[in-house]
């Protein structure tokens, strides 16, 4: 067997070399940071989101609250009315003449009598 003899390898000559440069990063922010922003950018998005949302809700609500005092007004009003005509109907005035136009007629307190009842059974 025969052996193969080493190759001898030229080392390349030692060239004297800087210090490498720092690299720097690209232009703008680092990518950690670029994530961060856009979290906050969403969050902040979320919150005016859900600002805009309840002043829909209040909005809304004060709507349902005018149209309800608006009725309750007109109710009023209306009970208001059907008083007036009760305590015109209930007049001493009113009811002789509806008494009379149904053919009642008045009593002479005089000629009243009245029943006598014994004791109460139990």
């Amino acid at each position: 067997m025969t052996t193969a003899a080493p190759i001898a390898r030229a080392e390349a000559p030692a060239v004297p070399t800087r210090p490498r440069a720092r690299t720097r990063p690209a232009r703008g922010l680092p990518r950690r940071r670029l994530a961060g922003g856009a979290a906050w950018i969403a969050a902040v998005a979320a919150l005016l989101a859900g600002v805009v949302a309840l002043n829909v809700a209040v909005l809304r609500l004060n709507l349902q609250l005018e149209q309800l005092g608006a009725e309750r007004v007109r109710l009023r009003a209306e009970i208001a009315e059907l008083e007036s005509r009760v305590a015109g109907a209930a007049s001493d005035a009113q009811i002789r003449a509806e008494a009379r136009r149904r053919g009642f007629r008045a009593v002479n307190p005089a000629a009243t009598r009245f029943v006598a009842i014994g004791p109460r059974a139990r």
